[in-house]
C-alpha cells in the first residue's frame, strides 16, 4: 500500500548531512579528502518505500549507513522521531538505532558468521539487547524463520550449507530479530542468481506489508527500485539530485541524470536507448564547481559552473512531493527522442 509522505508522521529526517573522508590513495600525509555525501537532506515518512538509485560511488550506501547509524555525519543532523542521534550517549543512540532499525546487506555470504549455526546467527540481537528468556528467545527464531519462509531445520545449519538464497532470508529475519519500525536494504539482491531476486523482492514487500514496515531500498537496479518504491531518490556525486514520486518516473522526472540513468535500462518490452553523457563521473575528492553534474550534461552553462542549483518543486505530486535540484531541468513532457537529440546537438 503506497503511503502518502505529506500526511504520514516523519520517521527519520537527514538535514544538510556531509561525509568526509579521508582519501586512501594520498598517503600518510594526504590532505586529500573523499566527498562521500555532500548536504544530503531527506525525509522518510513511516510505512513509506524509499528508493534509492544512482551509478557506483554516488553515495548510496554511505546513505543508507548513516540511516542507521553505522556511519557518523562529519557535519548536519541525522533525527529518529524527532531525536538527533549524534546528540545522544552512545548507549542510548545504540538502543535506540538497535531497536528500531534493522539492514540488510548486499552480500549474506560475508554478513553472516559462518562459524554460528542459523539459531545462533538469529539469537544474538536478542541476547545483546537481552529481549525474554532463553526459552523465549528460541521461541522468536521458530517465528523469524516461518516469516521469511525457511523450514525449522534451517536453525541448525551453517551458513555456508545454504544457498545463497536461504543466506539472504537469514540476514532479513537477523534484520526483523528485534521488531525495527525500519528497515535499510542496500543491493539486497545483486549478490543473487536473477532466479532468486523476485522471490527475495517479493519477501521484501510482503513483510513490509505484514508488519508495517518503513522500507528504504538502496540498489543499481533502477527499474526494480521504481516497482517497490513510494518515492525515488537520485543520487550523484554524494549529493541528492532529485526526489520523485515513483510513478513519475522515468517520464515525468525533471533532472537530466535522471532522465539518462532511466534511459540507459532496459524495459520489459522497450531495448536500450540512453542519452548519451560525455566523460565518467568525476573524482569525489575534487568534484566540480557548482552543479556536480554539469561536467557530463547537455545543458550546462557558465551558471552551472559557478552556483550550486538549490532545490526546487517538480510538476508531479503534491508540492514538496517533487524536488529537484537543477538550472535547467528537462522540460515537462520531454520524451527520450528529445533529449537524445539535444544532447547529441552538444557533442
Amino acid at each position: 500500500m503506497t503511503t502518502d509522505p505529506g500526511t504520514a508522521e516523519t520517521l527519520l529526517e537527514l538535514a544538510d548531512v556531509h561525509v568526509v573522508h579521508r582519501a586512501r590513495s594520498g598517503g600518510l600525509f594526504s590532505r586529500d579528502r573523499v566527498h562521500a555525501l555532500t548536504g544530503a537532506d531527506l525525509t522518510v515518512a513511516a510505512g513509506q518505500t524509499v528508493g534509492v538509485v544512482g551509478e557506483s560511488g554516488c553515495g548510496k550506501s554511505t546513505l543508507a549507513k548513516v540511516l542507521v547509524g553505522l556511519q557518523r555525519p562529519t557535519s548536519g543532523t541525522v533525527s529518529f522521531r524527532g531525536r538527533d542521534l549524534w546528540s545522544m550517549k552512545d548507549a542510548e543512540r545504540r538502543t535506540l538505532i538497535g531497536s528500531s532499525t534493522g539492514m540488510i546487506f548486499q552480500d549474506p555470504s560475508t554478513a553472516l558468521n559462518r562459524r554460528l549455526p542459523v539459531r545462533q546467527v538469529l539469537r544474538d540481537p536478542l541476547n545483546v539487547h537481552r529481549r525474554g528468556t532463553a526459552q523465549w528467545r528460541d521461541g522468536r527464531v521458530r517465528e523469524l524463520l516461518d516469516l521469511v519462509g525457511l523450514p525449522p531445520s534451517a536453525a541448525d545449519q551453517l551458513p555456508g550449507r545454504l544457498s545463497g538464497g536461504q543466506r539472504q532470508r537469514v540476514a532479513i529475519a537477523r534484520a526483523l530479530a528485534l521488531e525495527p519500525e525500519l528497515l535499510i536494504a542496500d543491493e539486497p539482491t545483486s549478490a543473487l542468481d536473477v532466479s532468486v531476486r523476485a522471490q527475495i523482492l517479493n519477501l521484501l514487500l510482503d513483510l513490509k506489508d505484514r508488519l508495517g514496515l518503513t522500507l528504504v531500498f538502496v540498489s543499481h537496479d533502477i527499474q526494480t527500485v521504481r516497482r517497490m518504491s513510494d518515492q525515488v531518490i537520485t543520487m550523484y556525486l554524494g549529493r541528492v539530485v532529485e526526489r520523485t514520486p515513483s510513478q513519475a518516473v522515468p517520464d515525468h522526472a525533471r533532472h537530466p541524470y535522471t532522465r539518462a540513468l532511466f534511459s540507459a535500462t532496459p524495459g520489459l518490452l522497450s531495448p536500450i536507448n540512453p542519452i548519451p553523457l560525455v566523460g565518467s563521473v568525476p573524482s569525489a575528492t575534487r568534484p566540480p564547481s557548482g552543479c556536480p553534474f554539469r561536467t557530463r550534461c547537455w545543458k550546462a552553462d557558465d551558471v552551472c559552473a559557478t552556483e550550486m542549483p538549490a532545490m526546487r518543486a517538480g510538476g508531479a505530486g503534491p508540492s514538496g512531493d517533487h524536488l529537484f535540484r537543477c538550472h535547467h531541468p528537462v522540460p515537462a513532457g520531454a520524451t527520450d527522442l528529445d533529449l537524445i537529440s539535444q544532447a547529441q546537438e552538444r557533442q
